[in-house]
């Protein structure tokens, strides 16, 4: 199996893992963020079980994996796109001197990727998020709006013909506030990933694929706390663009006000204990997954 082969294959193992897992915290997510000015108040039961008994009790347990199809389609080809274009984003870089690690260290936590400096994997970070986000956003739009119950679409195919017949400018409904969430999140996610990363092999130095998937795995959960906590606002923006049709959710700027209006700051905050526990999961799974069948095709005859 080519390079190419072996990057698009580990993605997608990664991908599919991921979403499948998580999809639960992906949807109560999108509830939360999807409502139009509704403060939360503090006496009554927590707003997340709350919304899970809601969505249990109404479609039954298997209703917190409504969207997993739409996710797959969007996360499957998305996780594999963007992890060989990082690596190839990453070995382009590790050309010029600017980028490239003076002196690398003979072990990286058994990684398999290009080493780069700190300005090198946020370059390549932020550069492949945004352009696999840019992408994607068409199935992007329909993976936020299968989990939010404002919509009630009747199969994939019917929702992705509705969505092409209302133009590109449906299709590309919250671009910017993705591409303003993405971009900081990548640079900062991969650059404290490796930084953990190097840390971690310096102290441990595993010596087996198992103690590497560890090290990958709690670099990547520590990195997406940091860079999700960083990111949030603009994950909330891109859901209420991307759910919501009143003319106050037209735009980034319109939206940013609308919430800033009705919440406040909080109001940007929506949600941000579901996405802080899912990211961490998601990106320790994704980059332990990918980089583990990685290590597997290029070790095995």
């Amino acid at each position: 199996m080519n390079n190419v082969s072996q990057h698009l294959v580990s993605g997608a193992f990664s991908g599919f893992a991921a979403s499948i897992f998580l999809q639960p915290l992906d949807l109560l997510k999108t509830r939360l963020q999807q409502g139009d000015g509704s403060p939360y108040n503090p006496r009554h039961k927590p707003l997340i079980f709350a919304t899970a008994r809601e969505v249990v009790h109404t479609q039954g347990l298997t209703g917190l994996w409504r969207g997993t199809s739409a996710t797959l389609v969007r996360n499957v080809p998305g996780v594999a796109l963007y992890f060989t274009g990082l690596n190839y984003s990453r070995a382009l870089l590790a050309t010029l001197p600017h980028f490239t690690v003076a002196k690398p260290a003979a072990v990286h936590g058994g990684s398999v990727l290009p080493k780069l400096t700190n300005t090198g994997n946020l370059v390549a970070g932020a550069v492949t998020r945004v352009s696999v986000g840019v992408l994607l956003n068409p199935f992007t739009l329909l993976k936020a709006r299968y989990e939010s119950n404002m919509y009630a679409y009747k199969s994939l195919p019917s929702a992705l013909g509705e969505l092409a017949r209302s133009g590109r400018t449906e299709l590309f409904r919250g671009v910017v506030a993705s591409s303003l969430r993405d971009a900081p999140y990548a640079g900062l996610f991969v650059v404290c990933y490796e930084g953990i990363k190097s840390d971690l092999s310096t102290l441990i130095r595993p010596s087996s694929n198992s103690l590497s998937t560890v090290v990958h795995g709690f670099s990547a959960a520590s990195a997406g706390v940091i860079a999700t906590l960083a990111t949030h606002p603009f994950d909330v923006i891109k859901t209420k663009m991307q759910v919501r049709s009143e003319n106050k959710y037209h735009g980034l700027i319109n939206t940013v006000s609308t919430v800033w209006q009705q919440r406040g700051m909080r109001g940007f905050f929506d949600g941000a204990a579901l996405r802080v526990s899912r990211k961490p999961l998601s990106s320790a799974i994704s980059w332990a997954v990918y980089e583990g069948v990685l290590m597997f095709m290029r070790t095995t005859p």
